[in-house]
C-alpha cells in the first residue's frame, strides 16, 4: 500500500513534472535549434574540409592521449594510497586531490603557468638540465599536462574510495593466507577497479574533450584548436551559425556514443567523492605493502605532491605577493560581485531543479509508479551529454530573435550554469530524498505530522546539510565558469574568470595573481558560509534558555 504521505499531497509530482517539462523541453528544444540550423550542412564536411578534420583529430587525440594518462597514472597513485594508509601528509594530500572537483579551471592555469612557464619556479631546474625546452607548456604538451593535473587526482580519488570499500575480512584473510602482490592484485584490487573503468574513462575523455579555458590559454595557436575553440570562434567571430551547428552537433554525437558504450559495460559504480574514512589497517593485512613497494609507493606519492602542491602554492604566494596592487583594479569588486550573484542564481536554480525531480520521483516510487520515476530521474541526467558550449548555442539560436545583450546575456548564463550543475545537485541528494524511512512517514501519519511540521521538525533537519552542500557545488561550478561566459558575456562586463583570462593575456601577472586568489577565496568561502549556517543547532529554544538562566544564577553566587 502506498504510504499516506505520498498519497496526501500531489505537490511534489507537480513540481516533478514542471522541472522535467522545463529541463527536457530546453535540452531537446536547443538540439532541435541546432538541427535546424545545420540541416544544409553535411557530416562529410568533418573530413573532407582539412582545417575541420584537422581539429577533429586533434581533438580526438588530446582528449585520448589524455584519458590514457590520466586513468593510467591514478591507478598506482590509488594503490599506493590504498596500501599507505598512514604517513606523514596523507591527509594534505587528499584535501588537495579533492580540490580538483572545485577549483575553477584558470585558477589551476595560473598556478600551472607560475611553476612551468618560461619563467616559472621550475625555470632555472630546467635550464640546468636542458632537456626541456622552454615553450613545453603550450601546445599539446601543456594541454595534456593541465588535463592530467586536474583529472588524475579526480581519478585516483574515486578509485582509492573504490578500494577502501572492500570489506576488511577480505583484507585480512588475504594476509592470513599470504597472498603475493599478483594474487592481491586479481583477487581483491582488480575486481573492484573493473566496475568504475567505463563510466571513469568516459567522464575523464568527456571533460578533456569539451575542454575550453585549457585548450583556449594553453593552445599555443590554430595547430592546437579543438572542436569547443572552433565552436567558439565559429560563434564569437565569424558569426557562422550553420558551422557552429556542425560542431556542436558532432561534439554531442562523439560524447553520447561514448556515454551509452560506458553505460552498458560495468555494472553501476559512483562517480562521486565519498567521505569514507581509511581503514585502519594493520601492516599484516597488506603483505604487499613490505619490500620494494616501500620505495615505489614513496616514488608515486612524491610524483603525484609534485604535480598538484607546486601549482597551488603559487597561486597563494603570487598572491598574496599581488595584494598590494588589488584596490588599483577598479574592475575587481564589480567583477567579484557579479560573479556571486551568478553563482547565487545559478545554484538556487539548479537547487530548485534537483529538489523538484527527486521529489517527484520518490512520489511515483511511493505510489508504485518505478518506470515512471526512472524517467523523472534521469531527465535531470540529460545534461551530462550535453557539453555547456553545445547547449547554450542551442539556446542561442532557439532564442536568437528575442535574446538581446546586457543582462538578457547574463541571464542566459546563468540559465545554463544552472542546468549544467543539475546532475551534481542531484547526485548529492539523491540520498537524503524523501528524508525519511518507511516505518518513521508511517509513524508520522499516525500521530497526523503532516505538511510545514513534518518538513520543519522531521526532514529539514537530515536535509540541511545534503542541500547546502548540494548548493557550494553549484555555486562553485558557476563562479569557476568560463566557457558559457566568454561566449555570452561582455568584454567591459567581465566576471572574475574573465578578468583573469584577460589578465593573463595582456601578461599583467600581478593583477592575475590577485584576481585568482579572490577567486578560490570566494570558492573556499561558499563552502565555509554554507556549512557553517548549516550546522545542527539545539533543536528546541528552552534548552538554551535553560542553560543560559543556570549560568545567570552560577555567576550571580
Amino acid at each position: 500500500m502506498a504510504s499516506r504521505w505520498a498519497t496526501h499531497s500531489r505537490w511534489p509530482l507537480t513540481a516533478g513534472i514542471v522541472a522535467l517539462v522545463a529541463v527536457a523541453g530546453l535540452g531537446l528544444g536547443s538540439l532541435g535549434a541546432l538541427l535546424w540550423q545545420a540541416r544544409e550542412l553535411h557530416p562529410a564536411m568533418l573530413w573532407q574540409e582539412p582545417w575541420l578534420a584537422a581539429v577533429l583529430r586533434f581533438t580526438l587525440w588530446q582528449a585520448s592521449l589524455s584519458t590514457l594518462l590520466s586513468i593510467g597514472l591514478a591507478m598506482p597513485v590509488a594503490l599506493a594510497l590504498a596500501r599507505r594508509p598512514h604517513f606523514f601528509g596523507r591527509r594534505l594530500l587528499l584535501r588537495a586531490m579533492e580540490l580538483s572537483l572545485v577549483i575553477p579551471s584558470l585558477i589551476a592555469l595560473f598556478g600551472l603557468v607560475a611553476v612551468h612557464g618560461r619563467r616559472g619556479w621550475l625555470a632555472p631546474l630546467r635550464d640546468a638540465l636542458g632537456g626541456l625546452p622552454d615553450d613545453y607548456l603550450y601546445g599539446l604538451s601543456g594541454i595534456v599536462l593541465a588535463h592530467v593535473f586536474y583529472n588524475l587526482p579526480l581519478a585516483a580519488r574515486l578509485m582509492l574510495q573504490a578500494l577502501e570499500e572492500a570489506p576488511p575480512a577480505q583484507w585480512r584473510l588475504a594476509g592470513q593466507l599470504g597472498l603475493s602482490r599478483g594474487a592481491l592484485w586479481k583477487a581483491l584490487e582488480w575486481p573492484r577497479l573493473a566496475p568504475l573503468l567505463p563510466r571513469l574513462a568516459a567522464l575523464v575523455f568527456t571533460l578533456c574533450f569539451t575542454s575550453f579555458a585549457i585548450v583556449m590559454t594553453l593552445g599555443g595557436g590554430p595547430a592546437s584548436s579543438t572542436l569547443e575553440v572552433a565552436l567558439y570562434q565559429a560563434m564569437k567571430f565569424d558569426h557562422d551559425l550553420a558551422l557552429a551547428a556542425l560542431l556542436a552537433l558532432t561534439q554531442l554525437a562523439i560524447c553520447l556514443t561514448l556515454w551509452l558504450l560506458a553505460l552498458s559495460r560495468g555494472g553501476t559504480p559512483r562517480l562521486a567523492v565519498g567521505g569514507h574514512p581509511s581503514r585502519s589497517a594493520g601492516r599484516w593485512w597488506r603483505r604487499d605493502a613490505l619490500g620494494i613497494s616501500r620505495f615505489t609507493d614513496a616514488c608515486w606519492l612524491a610524483g603525484l605532491a609534485a604535480l598538484l602542491l607546486p601549482p597551488l602554492a603559487a597561486v597563494l604566494v603570487a598572491g598574496v605577493l599581488g595584494l598590494p596592487d588589488m584596490p588599483r583594479g577598479a574592475s575587481l569588486a564589480p567583477a567579484a560581485l557579479r560573479s556571486l550573484s551568478m553563482a547565487l542564481g545559478a545554484g538556487l536554480g539548479a537547487l530548485a531543479l534537483a529538489v523538484a525531480l527527486l521529489a517527484g520521483r520518490q512520489w511515483l516510487r511511493d505510489t508504485r509508479h518505478p518506470l515512471a520515476a526512472t524517467v523523472m530521474e534521469g531527465g535531470g541526467q540529460l545534461i551530462l551529454v550535453i557539453p555547456a558550449l553545445v547547449f547554450g548555442t542551442g539556446l542561442f539560436l532557439l532564442l536568437r530573435p528575442r535574446l538581446g545583450s546586457g543582462w538578457e546575456g547574463y541571464a542566459l548564463v546563468v540559465l545554463v550554469n544552472a542546468f549544467m550543475a543539475l546532475p551534481f545537485a542531484m547526485q548529492v541528494i539523491r540520498g537524503a530524498l524523501p528524508g525519511l524511512s518507511a516505518p518513521e512517514r508511517r509513524l508520522a501519519d499516525q500521530f497526523g505530522v503532516h505538511g510545514w511540521a513534518r518538513l520543519r521538525w522531521l526532514q529539514w533537519p537530515r536535509l540541511r546539510r545534503p542541500l547546502a552542500l548540494a548548493l557550494a557545488y553549484a555555486m562553485t561550478l558557476s563562479l569557476g565558469d568560463f566557457s558559457v561566459i566568454a561566449l555570452f558575456g561582455s568584454p567591459s562586463a567581465p566576471t572574475l574568470p574573465m578578468l583573469l583570462f584577460q589578465q593573463l593575456g595582456g601578461y599583467r601577472w600581478q593583477g592575475a595573481a590577485a584576481t585568482a586568489l579572490l577567486l578560490l577565496a570566494l570558492v573556499m568561502l561558499v563552502f565555509a558560509a554554507l556549512d557553517r549556517l548549516t550546522r545542527r543547532p539545539p533543536r528546541y529554544g528552552w534548552g538554551r534558555e535553560k542553560g543560559k538562566r543556570e549560568g545567570e544564577e552560577v555567576s550571580s553566587e
